[in-house]
C-alpha cells in the first residue's frame, strides 16, 4: 500500500492510463513483487523520442500527483535523454526510445514473462 491507502494494482492503472493518454507505445507490465522487495510492478514503455519520452514520464509523474501521490522520484526528466525513470512507490515506469529500449532489453533481464497492455 502506498499515500492515501492506493493499492499497486491502482498505481499501476493510473500509469498505464497516463502513459496512453500520451499515446506511450508497446506499454509492458512485468510482475516483479515475488522476484523484489523494492516494487511490485514495473512498467516499460517505448516513446518516440526524446521529447516524447520525457512527456510521457512527465504525464505519468502529474497523473499520480493529482491522485494524491507523491512519486518518490523522476530521472533523466528535462535532459534530452532516451530513458527516464517514475518512481511510484510499487510500482516503477521506464519510459525509453526505441533504441535504447533494444539496446538494455530490461524484460530479458528480469526474465518475467510481460504482460502487454
Amino acid at each position: 500500500m502506498s499515500q492515501l491507502n492506493l493499492t499497486a494494482d491502482q498505481i499501476l492503472a493510473f500509469a498505464v492510463e497516463a502513459l496512453e493518454d500520451v499515446k506511450g507505445d508497446k506499454i509492458t507490465v512485468l510482475n516483479v513483487g515475488s522476484h523484489t522487495d523494492m516494487m511490485d510492478f514495473m512498467v516499460i514503455c517505448t516513446g518516440t523520442s526524446k521529447r516524447h519520452v520525457n512527456a510521457l514520464g512527465q504525464n505519468v509523474f502529474e497523473h499520480l500527483k493529482t491522485q494524491g501521490l507523491q512519486p518518490l522520484g523522476f530521472e533523466g526528466r528535462g535532459m534530452g535523454s532516451d530513458w527516464v525513470l517514475v518512481d511510484l512507490h510499487d510500482v516503477v515506469v521506464h519510459v525509453m526510445t526505441e533504441e535504447a529500449r533494444a539496446f538494455y532489453d530490461l524484460e530479458k533481464l528480469w526474465d518475467i514473462k510481460p504482460e502487454q497492455m
